[in-house]
């Protein structure tokens, strides 16, 4: 079976088909659309429209509160133009096509249990960084949606109680990549530039600049103490990092470090004996949640 595959981010749209290889090809990006649902329904038809008659539907990985079942969006995610409206009817009335849409983190953890980092895992997580933080749990061996369907959703999570009203203190906004880069803006006195991205600040990192690397560990930190609460209310065996800057080994080596510093450090009100979860990359990488989404419709219609 050959799909139209998106997943759909706040800052871009990557696109690909894909077949039962789980191969991307043809593959492209877009900038996300953040104007209306219209506009977001256009850029995704001006994608199809060239494979119209190659492929049997379109898959879609969606941040926000996602009813796969209904095809709706409840709310939360990058998208507010989709927020308490059907995605999936509508798009497939103008495509001519079946649409399944599923969330982004869903997506991910089912492609990592299916044929990667998390395959045999009884409890785990993915733990995308990206525009917000995409998350996927898997316990007992199965995807965990909620009834509300929010399980998962890492990013609405506080980091303190200081102001609740202040977005933030969110996961989203602090262990995110625009969380990593305000950090950096702020410790190494950076005006707001937007080309300062987090591959320029990679550059630095890799470059050994002493600012960079304070600043990435300070941000690591957080990522390991968000972590370690996941491991403690879920048991969690293995956490796999994915998103646009898991490519950077760095990044990974450094949220083992300080999440090992933690461990080894732990405080009178945190017991030595508590489980540690192996830190390992998304198998699928950045293509985790486009291959999530493939799996989805497969299941939906029991291919």
């Amino acid at each position: 079976m050959k799909l139209m595959v998106f997943d759909v981010g706040g800052t871009e749209i990557k696109y690909s088909v894909m077949d039962e290889s789980l191969e991307r090809k043809e593959s492209g990006s877009v900038p996300t659309p953040l104007t209306s649902q219209e506009d977001f329904f256009d850029t995704i038809c001006r994608i199809y429209e060239p494979h119209r008659g190659e492929v049997e539907g379109i898959a879609m990985s969606l941040p926000g509160f996602i009813d796969s079942e209904k095809g709706m969006c409840l709310g939360g995610g990058a998208l507010r133009s989709n927020h308490g409206k059907e995605v999936a009817a509508p798009l497939a009335a103008r495509t001519g096509c079946p649409v399944h849409i599923a969330n982004d983190g869903k997506c991910a953890a089912l492609a990592e249990l299916r044929g990667g980092a998390l395959k045999g895992c009884r409890n785990g997580s993915v733990y995308i960084i990206g525009t917000g933080v995409g998350g996927g749990l898997v316990i007992d061996g199965r995807i965990v949606n909620g009834k509300h369907f929010t399980a998962g959703e890492f990013s609405f999570m506080r980091v303190t109680n200081t102001d609740w009203h202040d977005p933030g203190t969110t996961v989203g906004m602090v262990c995110s990549t625009v969380g990593l880069l305000d950090l950096n803006r702020r410790f190494n006195h950076f005006s707001w530039d937007p080309l300062l991205d987090g591959r320029h600040f990679f550059d630095e990192v890799n470059a050994g600049r002493e600012g960079a690397l304070d600043v990435l560990n300070r941000f690591c930190r957080q990522v390991a103490m968000q972590i370690t609460n996941l491991t403690i209310l879920l048991d969690l065996e293995r956490v796999a990092i994915g998103g646009g800057i898991s490519r950077q080994p760095i990044l990974l080596e450094t949220i083992k470090r300080c999440l090992d510093e933690l461990y080894d450090n732990p405080g009178p009100y945190f017991d030595a004996a508590l489980p540690k979860p192996e830190i390992v990359l998304c198998h699928y990488g950045s293509e985790a949640n486009q291959v999530g989404a493939y799996l989805y419709f497969a299941d939906a219609c029991g291919k």
